[in-house]
């Protein structure tokens, strides 16, 4: 027995270190891939209001603002102020774009409406962002939050509330796991338009992930997501199914989009539809071609199409 406990305790001696040094390897590359992940690669504006003025009188009264956030930080967003007392329109874009991407629609939406449309960059997102973190819709929800106060607390001229009851979010993606957040907290969202929903902030990393790592994805977006649980210690990261989130939206319209250009995505929203509460009007079209996911890159007439359908839709569930 000597000899075999000696040989036990020799190649325990042997082994521990190598054990050891595998696991810091494996901890350190999981919070490396998440860092990297949380930090989207970014570049400039597509185009910012001071260019789209030059064609667009409407573009040419956006504003630059800000405004706090409940964890001390700042957010960002171009606003477009509408009629007195019309409802108000929040453009979320998904995670790796900004508020450039929403702008065409913005600005074609507040002139066939008079909404009030605001138009924020998700924290870490857009030009020299004040955030450097993105948590994939954690954070991005309570943000959310504060931009509806934002709103709320806007005044005309007159000193009185620009906007009216009716508030509606729109977002693709990210921003469309933070619109169905935001809706669940606030009964002021009337109408939410969700285009290629994640079924929840792990679904998204892993996409973000294997986007940036395409190499080996399978074995990056595992240890991507194991390092959440280090990097976002603080719980600034959620890990609740959407689809939990979606049963308790009440008294709210929402049409949820997606198409075949992210089918991941397409298959997560059309589960989705199965999720929200009677007292919740849903409509469905996941068969876009295609769909908000993408659309920066369609031709002028499926744009056109498809930022009709958006109008549409706010202005018949937010005018009443």
């Amino acid at each position: 027995m000597a000899p075999t406990t000696r040989l036990a305790k020799s190649l325990t001696r042997l082994l521990l270190p190598i054990f050891l040094l595998v696991g810091a390897a494996i901890v350190a590359s999981s919070v490396w891939l998440t860092y990297t992940a949380a930090r989207p690669m970014k570049s400039s504006y597509l185009v910012t209001p001071s260019k789209y003025g030059q064609l667009s009188t409407r573009a040419a009264q956006v504003t630059d603002e800000t405004w706090p956030n409940k964890d001390g930080s700042q957010s960002r967003g171009w606003l477009l102020r509408g009629a007195d007392g019309a409802p108000a329109v929040i453009l979320m874009h998904k995670y790796g774009a900004d508020r450039s991407y929403v702008l065409n629609l913005g600005v074609k939406l507040n002139e066939s409406t008079n909404f009030t449309v605001l138009m924020p960059d998700l924290r870490a997102h857009g030009e020299n962002p004040a955030v450097q973190n993105a948590s994939f819709g954690g954070c991005e929800t309570e943000d959310a939050s504060s931009a509806l106060e934002f709103l709320k607390g806007l005044k005309n001229a007159n000193q009185i509330g620009l906007i009216g009851k009716n508030i509606g979010i729109y977002g693709v993606e990210m921003g469309a796991m933070v619109a169905l957040n935001a809706a669940s907290k606030d009964d002021s969202v009337k109408a939410v338009v969700v285009d290629s929903v994640p079924a929840d902030s792990d679904e998204l990393l892993r996409e973000s992930v294997r986007k940036r790592f395409p190499f080996a994805s399978f074995a990056t977006t595992r240890l991507a997501n194991l390092g959440t649980y280090m990097y976002y210690f603080d719980g600034c990261y959620q890990r609740m199914p959407l689809c939990e989130t979606a049963r308790t939206v009440n008294n709210a319209n929402i049409l949820l989009l997606a198409g075949v250009d992210a089918p991941d995505f397409q298959d997560s929203t059309s589960k989705l539809s199965k999720c929200f509460p009677a007292s919740t009007k849903t409509e469905s079209k996941t068969d876009l071609s295609p769909s908000g996911y993408s659309i920066i890159n369609a031709s002028m007439e499926q744009s056109e199409a498809y930022d009709q359908r958006l109008i549409d839709y706010f202005r018949t569930n937010l005018s009443n």
